[in-house]
């Protein structure tokens, strides 16, 4: 860091496994990935391209590897999975996971049906070859889950070999984890982390004030996703509680009553 600072929560370090942060690329050019690792590679952990962009990245292979070298991982969007797997095409889509030199992988379900025990074979199947990240829950409001489904899909899923599980929000963050106007089902969540245990999933916040609830909720090193390249150093001001919406959160008690 630039300066010393005391009464700052610490941080893990890369590689983590909690206090992950996920960045959504849906098309950054080369030259903006470059200029994003250079500002704030080193916050990052994992970056997911969006969706089916992969498909029409240009240059992919070359981004690929920026991100590779500068030690952040890399998975394709589970859509794209989606878009194999409705194909018949899991085979193939192992093959591009190895053609394209990448470690890990998303299995997902939120725009297709897939029956619980073959999205729990493609997990044990991926995982024997790669990191899996499995995504629960729906991306239309037409096939809600129940808590108890939530929690019940994502044990059998860490059991089947996911590394951590992803609670669907999309981008917009206006579904799944969230209601339609973005405010946090906090009872759900607060059962989902006691049961699945926080440190096993990644939570889709793609808002700010969605950001500030979760780690206000679980602290500073709370795994946060779909996070836009923009928002990634902001989003670790609130995490250190360098940030209005969090300045209080990790100052000593005495201090904290001093100016508030």
């Amino acid at each position: 860091m630039n300066f010393e600072l005391p009464f700052l929560p610490s941080r893990t370090e890369k590689p983590r496994e909690t206090g992950l942060t996920m960045m959504m690329d849906k098309g950054l050019s080369n030259r903006q990935t470059e200029y994003f690792i250079e500002s704030c590679g080193d916050l990052m952990d994992i970056v997911k391209f969006g969706f089916g962009t992969s498909y029409i990245t240009k240059n992919l292979r070359v981004k690929l590897a920026m991100y590779r070298e500068a030690n952040i991982k890399c998975y394709l969007g589970g859509t794209l999975f989606e878009a194999f797997a409705v194909r018949n095409m899991f085979e193939d889509y192992r093959k591009l996971l190895i053609d394209l030199k990448l470690e890990y992988v998303e299995v997902s379900d939120g725009c297709i049906r897939i029956p619980e025990d073959q999205k729990l074979e493609f997990i044990r199947e991926l995982s024997k070859d790669f990191t899996v990240l499995s995504e629960v829950g729906s991306k239309t409001d037409a096939d809600l889950l129940s808590e108890e489904d939530w929690i019940r899909k994502m044990k059998a899923e860490l059991e089947a070999g996911a590394w951590k599980v992803i609670a669907e929000a999309r981008e917009s963050g206006t579904i799944g984890i969230f209601d339609k106007d973005g405010n946090a089902k906090q009872s759900m969540i607060e059962n989902i982390s006691k049961e699945i245990g926080n440190g096993n999933v990644l939570w889709e916040a793609p808002q700010k004030s969605q950001q500030v609830w979760f780690i206000n909720e679980f602290g500073a090193n709370v795994n946060l996703g779909n996070i836009s390249p923009h928002e990634v150093i902001p989003l670790e001001t609130l995490r250190l509680g360098l940030r209005g919406d969090t300045l209080f959160n990790f100052l000593p008690k005495e201090l904290a009553d001093k100016m508030m």
